[in-house]
């Protein structure tokens, strides 16, 4: 499997082109190599190692198991998912809402879907600044309409964004919800890598379309622009 490298520079990555493993309580495709998926073409995006897109059966989860030296994030779609970890964290993040988890020395955790309907969500892990370092975990809703027409910075290893989730990486983890027809910036610094997914609806970036579940890895020291042609909610980070 190959990558599809457009003349402008994007990388499309259509959602049926992406690894895909289905466990029957869990469906899940993986837009880089992960677990049994293996593409050299697509081993991460910069920092960032793992996107999976992940649909979790009502009743139905991820058990206990340790995770060390990693940044990962989840942003939940539909539904809702319930974390427990070694630290005694316990918390139910819903639909719209972010939860970000630094692993730093280790730690141990389990992820349940606890609901009565699947719970579908991205899961992104970006490799942090430094190794070690005490765990920690955290979450906070997003208002969709707070992010209307505009990207929200939902996680951040920068100072300057106060308002949104931690992580220790050189990294935003941003949100925006679109109405068909609206568009919305976004620059790429030099030698910085992003990447974006459309949650729902399909897009152009610049001119180049997108169904939703597609993945688009952007060069850095380039302004990109959105269009949305259907209703959309995209995710996009913006690493190292």
């Amino acid at each position: 499997m190959t990558t599809q490298v457009l003349a402008n520079g994007i990388d499309r990555r259509s959602f049926d082109s992406l690894g895909h493993a289905n466990h029957g309580w869990l469906d899940a495709r993986h837009h880089f190599s992960f677990a049994n998926y293996y593409d050299p073409a697509r081993m991460g995006w910069g920092a960032i190692r793992v996107w999976n897109d992940d649909v979790i059966a009502p009743n139905a989860g991820f058990p206990p198991h340790p995770h060390a030296d990693m940044e990962i994030i989840t942003y939940v779609r539909t539904g809702a998912i319930t974390h427990q970890d070694s630290m005694g964290n316990v918390g139910r993040t819903a639909a719209g809402d972010v939860q970000v988890m630094s692993a730093g020395s280790g730690v141990r955790h389990a992820e349940y879907n606890l609901e009565a309907e699947p719970t579908t969500l991205f899961q992104i892990w970006i490799e942090p600044r430094s190794r070690g370092g005490q765990p920690s975990w955290g979450a906070k809703p997003f208002p969709k309409g707070e992010r209307s027409g505009k990207f929200v910075t939902l996680a951040s290893g920068f100072e300057e964004d106060g308002d949104a989730l931690r992580i220790r990486a050189d990294a935003r983890v941003l949100g925006a919800t679109l109405r068909a027809g609206e568009n919305v910036e976004h620059r790429v610094g030099e030698g910085r890598h992003a990447y974006l997914v459309p949650a729902t609806g399909r897009i152009e970036i610049d001119g180049v379309p997108f169904a939703a579940r597609d993945g688009a890895a952007l060069v850095g020291g380039r302004t990109v622009t959105i269009t949305a042609i259907e209703d959309a909610e995209i995710v996009l980070v913006d690493s190292e």
